[in-house]
């Protein structure tokens, strides 16, 4: 399918004004390099294997690392080089073959696929003529090119294929293939538990971030009441203790529908997790060892995330409740980009983009805190919040109706907040991610909340 895009607001031809040509350049250098660090990951995580670990499929919930990699280049030819660049096609054969929306992933392992030096062929000619594209884009014709919307569009579907990809490595059995180094130890978290959020309206969703998505959009007022959300996301040490505790074996703190998909999966504890003895092992990316048990908690269902609030007397933030906590602050009564402010992340503020292959252990980057003080919103693990995948009021789907529309409704649930595997071009504190309830291969973790008393 070639998705068709929406030239709206056209303008008419000006003259460029110096302070528009050094705009222009700046968006180009911005576009240029995160298109740049997003291939190099690609090429990373495509190129530490080889043979059936790049061209089979690991799970059923995932595709071949192959099918990922030519997808990417598909994905940036029909948008890049024919929407913007009004290019042929070069290869539309392919179109079908790399349309999520018409193979499921448990399909694709059998789909005539380009082999994976045919796809690093394609995808790197489709990348140099996209770069031309670049070098000659006006940034002010129509919606895709304004503010260069089209390029950091595809870096960040580029950088959630990444992620995807990085959750196949996770998944793959066999010998270690990534290493990373791990982040600094910080002393064991002993701050407050929790930070009361005051009630009152703020401002959700974005109206100028240039390359929001449609599901981030529009900005608009919400009216959220007090509660208390937790300083940090809950850790391993505190999940375990809900399992020695018997949570998994006790249908009170479940959910109808989460009782029955842990009692029929055989489901008693957060994935890749073993107990051996007296202690809890897992693995990751391939290297067994003890669960940390001051590192948030990883690879958790929704159900499970639940749960665990059912048990320890308190429930799941609202995505409402988890943006407010994420980007108010209450001495401007403003809304900011981040929870530390309006400047891009930087390595002082969160755990983004792959620079470690873990989360970092509860109360990291206290320069990333937000007004409020509660930390670790921004990186380490996807947060799960009790709100069903919604259209924001006056949602108008752009550029395609499959990004964000189709998925609308109470079959996904939010997550927010990102994880050490996102890149910071695809992540915010507006940026809203989705999925079953059921998905535990994500790297999903959570926090808490509770209403306060009024009185």
């Amino acid at each position: 399918m070639t998705h068709r895009n929406d030239p709206t607001r056209d303008t008419e031809d000006t003259a460029e004004t110096p302070t528009a040509t050094a705009t222009a350049d700046a968006l180009r250098k911005r576009a240029l390099a995160t298109l740049l660090t997003a291939r190099d990951r690609t090429t990373m995580l495509t190129s530490c294997v080889e043979g059936p670990d790049l061209t089979g499929q690991v799970s059923p919930l995932m595709s071949p690392l192959v099918w990922d990699l030519a997808h990417i280049g598909n994905q940036e030819e029909q948008w890049l080089l024919r929407a913007v660049g009004g290019q042929e096609a070069i290869r539309p054969e392919i179109d079908s073959l790399y349309d999520a929306f018409e193979h499921p992933r448990s399909a694709r392992p059998s789909l005539p696929l380009l082999a994976p030096n045919e796809a690093r062929r394609y995808a790197a000619d489709v990348r140099g003529r996209a770069l031309d594209v670049l070098e000659r884009t006006a940034f002010d014709g129509t919606r895709l090119t304004e503010a260069g919307f089209a390029f950091g569009m595809i870096a960040q579907h580029e950088q959630q294929h990444d992620e995807t990809m990085l959750i196949t490595h996770q998944l793959r059995r066999g010998p270690q293939a990534l290493t990373a180094p791990d982040p600094e130890p910080v002393p064991l978290y002993t701050g407050p538990s929790e930070v009361l959020v005051p009630g009152g309206p703020f401002t959700m969703g974005t109206a100028n971030e240039p390359w929001a998505l449609d599901n981030e959009r529009p900005a608009h007022r919400r009216e959220v009441a007090p509660y208390f959300i937790d300083t940090v996301p809950v850790t391993n040490g505190a999940y375990r203790a809900f399992i020695d505790d018997g949570g998994y074996d006790d249908p009170r703190w479940w959910a109808p529908d989460g009782w029955d998909h842990i009692r029929r999966h055989s489901v008693t504890a957060p994935q890749f997790w073993r107990r051996d003895g007296g202690q809890w092992l897992r693995r990751r990316f391939g290297v067994t060892e003890a669960v940390p048990a001051d590192e948030p908690v990883l690879h958790v269902c929704w159900y499970e995330a639940d749960a665990y609030a059912r048990w320890a007397g308190r429930r799941l933030p609202t995505e409402a409740e988890w943006e407010k906590a994420a980007r108010y602050d209450p001495v401007t009564g403003g809304t900011r980009r981040y929870p530390w402010g309006d400047a891009d992340p930087g390595p002082e503020h969160a755990n983004l983009g792959q620079r470690h292959l873990r989360p970092a252990p509860a109360g990291s980057y206290p320069a990333g805190e937000s007004p409020l003080g509660v930390r670790q919103l921004i990186g380490d693990v996807w947060e799960w919040t009790s709100s069903d995948f919604a259209p924001y009021p006056g949602f108008r789907a752009f550029p395609y109706r499959e990004y964000s529309e189709v998925f609308f409704g109470p079959d996904y649930k939010v997550l927010r907040g990102g994880s050490f595997a996102v890149d910071a071009v695809a992540c915010r504190g507006t940026f809203r991610n989705w999925d079953y309830p059921i998905r535990r291969q994500i790297f999903s973790g959570f926090r808490t909340a509770r209403s306060a008393e009024v009185g």
